[in-house]
C-alpha cells in the first residue's frame, strides 16, 4: 500500500485491544489528521483510557513516532473538506480530503466515509483489511488474527465478519 491516513475508527479498534503495533508492522508510517488527534484527545477526556499512550507514537510529539500528524493544506484540500457530506465527522472528512488530494490510501471502518471515498476514487481499507494483510504477510497466524478480531468485537467493534477465513 502507498502512504496511508487513518481515521479514528481503525485506531480505536487497535487501541482497545492494545495492538497499535499492528498498524505500524503492516504499514510502517501512517498519518493521522489534526482532527483525528483532537477526537483521540476528546476520547481520553471522556474516559476512553485505551487511548492513553498514543501520544508516544505520534510525530512530532515524539521524535521517533511512526504516526505522523498532518493537517489540511492548500485550497484544494480545504475546499474538498468543506464539500464533503455533513454526515461525516471532522476526522473522517479531513482524512478523506487529504487522501484524495495527496493520493494516499484511507483507513476507515465507517460506512459513510468508505462510500464517499469510493466516489472520489480513493483506495480504502480498514481494520479487517489490516488483519488480513497481517496474516498474508506472515505477521499473524490466522488463529491469532481471528482472536484479535474477537477481542475487538467484545470491545465494541461492529464487524460484518466474526472470522477472517472468508476474506483470505
Amino acid at each position: 500500500m502507498t502512504e496511508a491516513i487513518a481515521n479514528t475508527t481503525v485506531i480505536s479498534n487497535l487501541a482497545a485491544i492494545g495492538r497499535m503495533d499492528l498498524l505500524h508492522l503492516v504499514l510502517g508510517t501512517v498519518h493521522i489528521s489534526t482532527e483525528v488527534y483532537a477526537e483521540i484527545q476528546d476520547g481520553l477526556a471522556e474516559g476512553s483510557d485505551f487511548y492513553a499512550g498514543i501520544g508516544r507514537l505520534i510525530h512530532p510529539l515524539t521524535a521517533d513516532g511512526w504516526l505522523r500528524l498532518t493537517s489540511l493544506q492548500g485550497d484544494a484540500e480545504l475546499r474538498l473538506f468543506s464539500e464533503l457530506p455533513a454526515a461525516l465527522h471532522r476526522g473522517e472528512a479531513s482524512c478523506l480530503a487529504i487522501a484524495a488530494q495527496r493520493g494516499w490510501a484511507f483507513l476507515t471502518d465507517d460506512a459513510r466515509a468508505r462510500k464517499a471515498a469510493r466516489g472520489l476514487g480513493v483506495v480504502i481499507s480498514g481494520t479487517l483489511g489490516l488483519l488480513v494483510q497481517a496474516v498474508k504477510d506472515g505477521l499473524l497466524a490466522l488463529d491469532e488474527a481471528n482472536d484479535l478480531l474477537a477481542q475487538m468485537i467484545r470491545a465494541g467493534y461492529h464487524s460484518p465478519y466474526s472470522e477472517l477465513t472468508e476474506l483470505l
